[in-house]
């Protein structure tokens, strides 16, 4: 008799690998952040097309999402997972030898389509397990984990860069990627059992979707996750330019000086963490949004008064940081609450909203020939219009 094999994992395991699997994201993203003006002497370009490896990468990453919910909603989370994360190794390795910019563009496109099974089917994985506070507390968890990523890459991507060159810190992605399909194919167990599985039909898949853009509560807490993470990766690509090219510092000042913002997210996720315990996501919410808006003003306010100051510029942009460590877990938790039966697709599509927002932030930015007046300009404005999305999402709540 052959017994099943078994389903679910415990809300540490759950944590882990779903941390391990999202920080991949960053990593790609701020590993080789130091890299970026030396990437544009390399190939003789221009900033903006230094910064479009961000934008590439985003796109793909953003669309890739919407594919791999459905499939992991027939095939399970598991094994979609190992598919896309050896597609991301493989868009590693491409980008290890390209000789060309048009070459690296490529290689971050497949990057991003491979990377977003993370944060999509990471995601699926708690709602297929958890609900509420305890679901809330995990994504808290996973944050947690995420935060150790963008710690240690700009500073490990320095040294690199010292030793070396950019394209072996995208073997040091590639290692990571083949170290995550170890940890998916030896420790994880898949959340979805196979009689809550269902088949691919295109005509569903939409449905499935469309569904999920009519229902409010979960359009408004995904418009908010887009607006956070737009912020926060303008920053992102920003900060390179405007502290390397504007300010003089070197890699490594640039990675240290990141750590501030680093530190703030860490500090931020563990105070949500306890709190998600003792308070309701909704509060969580408000925190975040009056963060943003702090964030905002000091992002004009802090480098107007202080113009050759890198903490001023790091202080206002922390603020975002633990912005975005608030509004991430209860956001997220929020938009999937009632759509278990879906998970993966919600997953997907919340996943779709956060990295778009990366996507139109990066993309954004980019238009703008000066880094320090993009960001002056760009966060006040994101902050105002996460506020009249939350106005709204309140008015239609209280009707």
């Amino acid at each position: 008799m052959t017994l099943p094999k078994p389903v679910g994992m415990s809300a540490r395991r759950t944590a882990i690998i779903g941390g391990l699997m999202v920080a991949t994201g960053p990593l790609s993203l701020t590993l080789y952040s130091p890299a970026l003006p030396t990437i544009v002497d390399d190939f003789a370009t221009t900033d903006a097309a230094g910064k479009m490896t961000l934008t590439v990468y985003f796109a793909a990453f953003a669309l890739a999402q919407l594919l791999c919910g459905p499939l992991s909603d027939r095939f399970g989370r598991r094994s979609i997972s190992l598919v896309f994360f050896a597609i991301y190794v493989l868009g590693s390795l491409v980008a290890v030898f390209a000789p060309t910019l048009e070459v690296l563009f490529l290689a971050r496109f497949i990057q991003g389509f491979g990377v977003s099974a993370g944060v999509a089917l990471s995601r699926a994985m708690v709602r297929d397990q958890f609900v509420g506070r305890e679901a809330v507390r995990i994504l808290a968890l996973i944050n947690t984990i995420l935060t150790i990523t963008p710690a240690v890459a700009p500073t490990l991507g320095s040294v690199v860069l010292m030793l070396a060159t950019w394209h072996q810190m995208f073997a040091i992605m590639a290692g990571f990627g083949l170290a995550i399909l170890a940890l998916l194919a030896f420790g994880a167990r898949e959340t979805l059992p196979t009689t809550a599985r269902v088949p691919i039909q295109p005509k569903v898949v939409f449905k499935n979707y469309w569904s999920l853009l009519r229902a409010p509560e979960f359009v408004f807490p995904s418009l908010l996750l887009t607006l956070c993470f737009a912020g926060f990766h303008a920053i992102t690509v920003l900060l390179p330019f405007i502290l390397i090219d504007g300010m003089g510092l070197t890699p490594l000042q640039y990675a240290f000086a990141l750590l501030i913002q680093t530190s703030s997210f860490l500090t931020g996720t563990i105070i949500v963490s306890v709190l998600s315990r003792r308070v309701p996501g909704t509060a969580l919410l408000v925190t975040a949004l009056a963060l943003m808006l702090v964030s905002g003003a000091a992002i004009i306010v802090l480098p107007t008064l202080f113009p050759t100051s890198v903490i001023a510029i790091m202080v206002a942009t922390s603020i975002w940081s633990v912005a975005l460590a608030f509004i991430s877990p209860s956001a997220t938790a929020a938009a999937m609450a009632g759509f278990g039966n879906i998970a993966g697709a919600a997953g997907a599509l919340t996943g779709f909203f956060q990295v778009g927002g990366g996507f139109m932030g990066t993309l954004v930015a980019g238009a703008f020939p000066n880094a320090h007046v993009a960001v002056v300009t760009m966060l006040p404005i994101i902050a105002v219009l996460a506020l009249i999305v939350a106005s709204a999402a309140r008015r239609y709540i209280a009707k």
